[in-house]
């Protein structure tokens, strides 16, 4: 889709909220809570951005992008934008979804995380649901959407925490995870650092991990484990593929003609996820939940690879 930004913002230090509108008369497709878009920023430079407006909205998407020193080229050229200028989008997705039957929704967000959690929060709020937002960043002008969390109806629900204040004012994991109920769900998202300090936080003390749900927008630093050849055998054809040891599945495939859908290219995302018939997979993602790279039946070829010399994959 194309779109005009017709709001940039300063929202907190090095963080800016675009406001994106449809141009031609075109419509806006509408979201779901925790759903993301794919903005094209040049040649092979594609970069995921949440949505953190309101859902019910239609007549805009809102995303927040955090100036990254260590980008690779994304939030830079997002920084660099005007309004005004267009954008190419695409449609909303979601790999990152509320849990229809929940009773309870504790949402944790670290940094630049907030913009799923706080599209959550607008969701969970106009539909009268029970939830508690829980907002740790590094220092208050680093606090993204403060004037939103501050009005009346997150005011009493919204909890905000710094690293620069004293540390017993900081998040105690362990006491907001201490009452896992199968009626309640969790929701983090922000750096790996703090999402595995409260996957682990959730583990210790009983939730299943059904319950716990995760977003990151990184992938975690690259496996300094081997990366041996391998190949890959297409189910359909029998045609069989080498993988180099510096060469991802996606890419092989690709340079016979066989293409997979991908977005992020960092095992983030999921939109890759390939059914494998034989062989024991090496996940490298932070997609799959450990009951599924368990179940050995599916992985993400843009990142993941294989324990055994041949996969055999449902394609």
């Amino acid at each position: 889709m194309k779109v005009r930004i017709t709001s940039k913002t300063e929202v907190a230090l090095d963080i800016c909220a675009f406001e994106l509108e449809p141009v031609d008369g075109a419509r806006l497709t509408p979201f779901s809570a925790g759903a993301h878009i794919d903005v094209h920023l040049g040649p092979a430079l594609v970069r995921q951005y949440s949505l953190c407006n309101d859902p019910n909205e239609t007549h805009r998407y809102r995303i927040g992008v955090l100036r990254d020193p260590n980008s690779r080229g994304g939030s830079i050229a997002m920084h660099a934008l005007h309004e005004g200028a267009l954008l190419e989008i695409s449609e909303p997705k979601n790999h990152f979804p509320l849990h229809a039957n929940a009773k309870h929704s504790i949402l944790l967000a670290g940094g630049i995380g907030v913009t799923p959690i706080l599209c959550m929060a607008e969701r969970l709020s106009r539909a009268g649901a029970s939830f508690e937002l829980h907002y740790c960043t590094r220092e208050p002008q680093r606090t993204a959407f403060r004037e939103r969390l501050a009005q009346p109806d997150f005011l009493h629900l919204a909890r905000l925490y710094h690293d620069n204040t004293p540390a017993d004012e900081r998040i105690d994991l362990a006491t907001v995870l201490s009452a896992p109920s199968a009626n309640t769900h969790v929701y983090v998202c922000g750096p790996g650092g703090f999402i595995e300090a409260v996957l682990n936080a959730a583990k210790s003390a009983g939730w299943q991990e059904a319950n716990v749900h995760r977003e990151y927008f990184t992938a975690p630093a690259a496996s300094a484990e081997a990366r041996g050849a391998f190949q890959v055998q297409v189910a359909s054809t029998g045609q069989v593929i080498d993988v180099g040891a510096e060469q991802s599945v996606t890419a092989a495939l690709s340079a016979c003609g066989i293409q997979i859908p991908t977005s992020c290219e960092q095992g983030i995302c999921g939109s890759c996820l390939t059914r494998v018939l034989s062989g024991e997979l090496d996940h490298r993602d932070v997609y799959l939940t450990e009951e599924e790279r368990a179940a050995n039946d599916q992985f993400l070829p843009c990142c993941s690879r294989s324990k055994t010399p041949l996969l055999v994959l449902d394609l």
